[in-house]
């Protein structure tokens, strides 16, 4: 399986495996069944229930387009809306437990996932020939959308301990110092534990410091744990307790 390497904006390296094209493919069949369900409940509907088939075939055809356009466009922007809503993911992808991310370690934006749902709608004329043609080729598994927003496909079912993530065992009589970290996101706080084990490997402690720096600006807070070390653990337990009380 592909293997991507993304760096991030504080220059670590977070190694993920790109999602096969049988796992991408498995996810948007799952998408095309759910469509296709909605469509044969939206005509039973239309037709049984609300006795609209014979009425709409004496309207005019804009009248007729508008409605048809109305009625159908949880379809046609399923993939936009689910990905923004849910972090890249539609239920499809949920399922298969793969997902859209940034190449710069970043979760994506409502502007990416509305470049890959234009350049999607390219691929369905193509008959999606091209876009697995690309997938196909691509060092990094990207089809036409992801290299256009910046994006690519992950799985998220790689092995990871917890030193992978920004879990942090705290002790139940434990008094966070830092309330300030609530400013900060789960991939923030990712980041920057990513770049603690980083510098603290490679013996950096001019990064550590750097990262102390970034932290304190961010979030609005000041050191008073020490070390640049023992400030940025702090801050990652803060988080961990303040986000399991939420």
């Amino acid at each position: 399986m592909t293997q991507l390497s993304i760096n991030t904006t504080q220059n670590v390296n977070i190694n993920f495996t790109a999602a096969s094209l049988g796992e991408r493919l498995v996810a948007a069949i799952i998408d095309v069944v759910l469509f296709v369900a909605y469509t044969i409940l939206l005509l039973w509907l239309v037709y049984n229930e609300l006795g609209l088939g014979d009425a709409m075939t004496h309207w005019d055809r804009w009248s007729a387009m508008a409605v048809s356009i109305i009625l159908f466009s949880p379809v046609t922007f399923y993939t936009l809306v689910m990905e923004s809503i849910f972090e890249g993911q539609t239920v499809g992808k949920m399922i298969m437990k793969i997902k859209v991310v940034k190449i710069d370690g970043y979760q994506a934006s409502f502007g990416d996932y509305l470049i890959r749902w234009l350049f999607r709608l390219i691929e369905i004329w193509t008959t999606y020939i091209l876009g697995l043609i690309v997938i196909v080729v691509s060092s990094k598994a990207q089809r036409l959308g992801d290299m256009a927003a910046g994006t690519a496909m992950i799985t998220l079912k790689n092995k990871v301990n917890i030193d992978s993530t920004i879990l942090e065992e705290i002790d139940v009589s434990y008094v966070p110092i830092y309330p300030g970290v609530i400013k900060l996101s789960d991939n923030d706080v990712r980041i920057i534990k990513e770049t603690m084990l980083t510098a603290i490997k490679a013996g950096d402690y001019a990064m550590l410091s750097k990262l102390r720096h970034k932290v304190e600006t961010v979030a609005g807070i000041k050191n008073q744990s020490g070390n640049d070390h023992d400030f940025i653990r702090t801050v990652i337990k803060d988080y961990n307790f303040y986000t399991q009380k939420m």
